[in-house]
């Protein structure tokens, strides 16, 4: 089992920056592949940013490229989302997640290959 608890989530102006944490409790955190995700309102679920199991992979959604960086400190069981460059549609309910992975290192895009999702954090981004 794994527990995941989100923060760094707030209001920001159009331009700026937010660090989203997700701190894993639990089974061994490195065994696992990580994802951002998101989801406004009357949108689906997308995911801005993965991780693989070793840090080697990522994945980023085009809208995000340049902007947003996934990164993992197994030593603190703790996944971060740098997110620079705010805009407006980037306001949305972030949700980390995680993939027990035990062989491979890939990353995971698509929500239903999670089994752990956190509580989600609040990011809204005014113009």
């Amino acid at each position: 089992q794994v527990l995941l608890v989100e923060s760094g989530g707030g209001a920001v102006q159009a331009g700026g920056s937010l660090r989203l944490s997700c701190a894993a409790s639990g089974r061994t955190f490195s065994g696992h592949a990580m994802g951002w995700f998101r989801q406004a309102p009357g949108k689906e679920r997308e995911c801005v940013a993965a991780i693989s199991r070793s840090g080697g992979s990522t994945y980023y959604l085009d809208s995000v490229k340049g902007r947003f960086t996934i990164s993992g400190d197994n030593a603190k069981n703790t996944v971060y989302l740098q997110m620079n460059s705010l805009k407006p549609e980037d306001t949305a309910v972030y949700y980390c997640a995680a993939r027990p992975t035990y062989s491979g290192d890939y990353y995971y895009t698509q929500g239903y290959e999670y089994g752990f999702w956190g509580q989600g954090t609040q990011v809204t981004v005014s113009s």
